[in-house]
């Protein structure tokens, strides 16, 4: 293999990590609750803010991660007890129409908060440096890092709701609510855990990028439009979907903006394929939705039922 190719294998990997915890904690709140939620990305917003000012403030990074969780997390918690508890009874069009007009809110709630001025995060110290895999790829260790949080929340989601006594109502949420209810199980806190927990990961998937990426108003819209495609690839309400879904997004993304342009500048002229490598790149996520749709319409590993 080139170093190239396991560079971007690499790349995709760590990009597939953070779209992994914005997926699950989406697919969770729209399999169980059955809420369209849009806000989701801003989530990550307000966990990049918090970190990225944490960061700052204390030079901390355990301070970043934990303003991060908390402050995404308690956002998301409040969100949900004023806002989409009164949604849970409506129809889609309605929960469209309010959290796009959450997003709006919390853009100008951060940006009264934090001010206009984009925050920047430093790498760790003891995440900064490369690691030397092969001879000639130094690869960074913070990307590495990032990979094994990806990895260990996915092996925590997994345990979570497969081996614990919320992880059975959380799944028995999923399959018939009512019956949940009518068994003693208070449903609207355990929705309001589910949410919170959502919001959680998307602290962590804001931490991750802070230091890789701009801190910036409306980073949330971009990402969740990305984000909808790794569930529609993976199957609506399924982690384990949204993690095959993640990997693949990653991969594919990371992969094409290596690759697209080397072949097209060989086939055609320069000027032709720079515009046209652009355009590819940008669709190539989009062109895999399209295909795995066509062969799996439910998506990859749906959710059961």
């Amino acid at each position: 293999m080139s170093t190239l190719l396991i560079e971007q294998i690499l790349n995709g990997l760590q990009y597939g990590a953070m779209l992994f915890l914005l997926a699950s904690g989406l697919t969770l709140i729209f399999g169980i609750m059955g809420v369209i939620n849009l806000t989701h990305g801003s989530f990550y917003m307000v966990g990049a803010f918090c970190a990225a000012h944490a960061a700052t403030a204390t030079g901390s990074f355990a301070a970043a991660i934990l303003a991060a969780l908390v402050g995404a997390g308690l956002y998301g918690l409040i969100m949900e007890l004023v806002v989409i508890r009164r949604l849970y009874a409506r129809d889609h069009l309605d929960q469209v129409l309010a959290t796009f007009g959450m997003i709006l809110f919390t853009n100008e709630l951060v940006t009264v908060v934090f001010g206009r001025t984009p925050p920047f995060m430093d790498i760790p110290g003891f995440l900064s440096g490369t690691v030397q895999l092969l001879p000639d790829l130094s690869y960074p260790v913070v990307r590495l890092a990032f990979i094994l949080v990806g990895a260990l929340v996915a092996i925590g989601l997994w345990a979570l709701i497969t081996r614990t006594r919320i992880g059975m109502l959380i799944r028995a949420g999923a399959d018939d609510r009512s019956m949940v209810d009518a068994l003693g199980v208070d449903i609207r806190r355990l929705f309001s855990l589910v949410f919170a927990l959502g919001a959680v990961l998307c602290g962590l998937a804001g931490v991750m990028t802070a230091p890789l990426l701009a801190v910036e108003i409306g980073m949330g819209e971009r990402i969740l439009i990305t984000t909808f495609v790794v569930i529609v690839v993976g199957g609506v309400g399924s982690v384990r979907g949204a993690l095959v879904g993640a990997l693949l997004v990653g991969m594919v993304d990371s992969l094409g903006r290596a690759y697209i342009p080397i072949t097209l500048y060989d086939l055609l002229p320069p000027e032709i394929a720079s515009t046209l490598a652009a355009g590819l790149v940008s669709a190539s996520i989009y062109v895999l939705m399209a295909a795995i749709l066509l062969v799996r319409p439910r998506g990859l590993l749906p959710a059961r039922g």
